[in-house]
């Protein structure tokens, strides 16, 4: 399996991203987030779980959503999903502006060409 199907895998079957980042550090391979940006990802993963489950239902059932369309590039999926999550409690939108955004992506992907 490679790096990004085993990415896809942890965040698709909301395993840990910290064991990820440990599980990485026995390949050769560089993957898209480093260590820091992962973990901070699990983190923000944790408090929307725990501050705003339903946003954090949400933002899965989206990635699932976009999964079942499969039009664009299936790579993309779990990586777009953690630049969202690692947005999260840092910029000056709220998690439900970051969800409805997310959201709209259903609108914009296409198919590959």
């Amino acid at each position: 399996m490679s790096l990004i199907e085993t990415f896809t895998d942890y965040v698709l079957n909301r395993k840990s991203l910290k064991e990820y980042v440990e599980f990485r550090k026995t390949t050769k391979e560089r993957g898209e987030f480093n260590d820091t940006k992962l973990i901070q990802a699990q983190e923000n993963l944790e408090r929307l779980k725990t501050e705003n489950p339903e946003i954090y239902e949400a933002m899965y059932t989206t990635l699932d959503a976009i999964y079942a369309r499969n039009a664009g590039l299936t790579i993309e999926y779990p990586l777009d999903f953690i630049r969202q999550i690692l947005r999260m409690y840092k910029s000056s939108l709220s998690v439900q502006q970051i969800y409805e955004e997310y959201k709209r992506m259903l609108d914009h992907y296409h198919h590959d060409a």
